[in-house]
């Protein structure tokens, strides 16, 4: 009885850099989002108090409605998992772990007299340090003597998610969310000594969108992340070699214009004779190292740095070819061929349009990485595009709560189990 109860209420939690993906497998092929975010409104605001007692910290579909001025998002608006790390002080950020962990719960708090509480399987960043699974696992206890909404729970890091959600249990998983890029070969388990951690993700795909958007006139616009977010995404393209992608375009710059509107508003976007620079947008993510992007550090854009967090190194310039010929070779000689055999691209930062008009010069993800290896020898490897990256990681989730058997119980030195709240 009580495996079929685990089956039933199994729930995947995919904290991403950017997104939070969440909920039972009755959602089918896609999860419940909400950014990975919170917002601190003004508390002592007279209009807060009229209007009643306000929330102290706001998450989920409602933050719109509580934002004030531009000038308030860079103080009230925190991202918890930037860099997929949270640091062990840092309390608002895990206040907003809590926040956004209650409230996916209790989106799908099914009214059955007989539920006792979710099965949990969370998934981290694979560089996520010890004590992040320990606070997170007191989130959940918390929330359970709250509201009985968690039964267990347990932790995986999410390539290994990815790779059970692929059923692939030998493979290189590039995981690329907002904040940053996991490289991790697996072999039927991540291979923890050569991860290679890369300080990149889709946030500075939007940094570039920004300064792009600054130099055609729209600087007013550039400080909305969530707005260069969306641009990112309309016109964004990965070129297959960024250099004749260039001059193609500012030969013939009408082909390549974009215009974009803003539903509902009268805000228009239009690029004009600077629309080549949409192939800086995708390029700047696989590989910052060309010399266009030389202009845009010399004015004062941040450079990717390398950066040090606890007992990990992010990479800054690595382009994503050299960190996963880095990251294998870390590994086992007579593993290396089996791992490029497989590589799994998974993460939002993946998810990159080819519009049907420019695949001539554009390409997709996976088509990109194989480009950079070949450029340095690698010339036979396997890349898969998992099916709607954003999500596989919630996939692995459920089929792993499926597969854990409800008898197995959390060991730290294994780091893998059930940690039950009650029976």
């Amino acid at each position: 009885m009580s495996e079929e109860y685990k089956r039933r209420y199994t729930f995947g939690a995919d904290y991403g850099t950017s997104d939070f993906k969440f909920g039972p497998i009755t959602c089918g092929e896609t999860p419940e989002i909400i950014e990975n975010r919170g917002y601190f409104p003004d508390t002592e605001s007279l209009m807060y108090r009229i209007m009643g007692t306000p929330k102290e910290v706001v998450v989920g579909k409602e933050i719109p409605l509580y934002l004030g001025s531009r000038e308030d998002l860079t103080l009230r608006m925190v991202y918890p998992m930037k860099n997929g790390i949270i640091r062990k002080d840092d309390e608002r950020a895990w206040r907003v772990v809590y926040e956004i962990t209650k409230y996916g719960l209790k989106s799908f708090k099914p009214p059955e007299k007989e539920f006792d509480g979710f099965y949990v399987v969370a998934s981290l960043s694979s560089i996520a340090p010890r004590y992040m699974y320990e606070r997170l696992f007191e989130i959940y206890r918390q929330i359970d003597e709250e509201e009985k909404l968690v039964k267990a729970v347990t932790i995986i890091p999410q390539p290994l998610a990815v790779a059970i959600a692929q059923k692939i249990p030998t493979c290189v998983v590039l995981e690329s969310g907002h904040g940053n890029t996991q490289v991790c070969p697996i072999s039927r388990y991540p291979i923890r000594n050569a991860v290679v951690a890369i300080n990149r993700g889709g946030g500075d795909a939007n940094s570039i969108t920004a300064e792009i958007l600054k130099d055609c006139g729209y600087g007013d616009l550039a400080r909305e992340e969530a707005f260069v977010r969306r641009i990112k995404e309309e016109i964004g393209l990965i070129p297959k070699d960024l250099t004749k992608a260039v001059e193609a375009a500012k030969k013939n710059p009408e082909r390549f214009r974009v215009i974009y509107r803003v539903p509902n508003t009268r805000i228009e976007i239009d690029l004009a004779e600077n629309s080549w620079t949409r192939f800086l947008i995708g390029e700047y993510v696989f590989n910052p190292n060309h010399e266009l992007f030389h202009s845009y550090f010399s004015r004062g854009m941040p450079k990717p740095e390398d950066a040090r967090i606890g007992d990990i190194t992010f990479r800054g310039m690595i382009d994503f070819g050299e960190s996963i010929i880095e990251s294998v070779e870390r590994c086992p000689i007579e593993l290396q061929p089996y791992l490029y055999g497989q590589i799994l691209l998974s993460g939002g930062n993946f998810a990159w349009k080819v519009p049907r008009e420019f695949r001539d010069v554009a390409t997709d993800s996976a088509l990109k990485i194989r480009l950079l290896l070949e450029e340095k020898g690698i010339r036979n490897a396997k890349i898969v595009m998992t099916k709607d990256p954003q999500f596989s990681v919630w996939r692995g989730c459920i089929v792993y709560g499926y597969a854990v058997p409800e008898d197995y119980e959390w060991n730290w030195e294994r780091m893998e189990g059930w940690l039950k709240f009650r029976e």
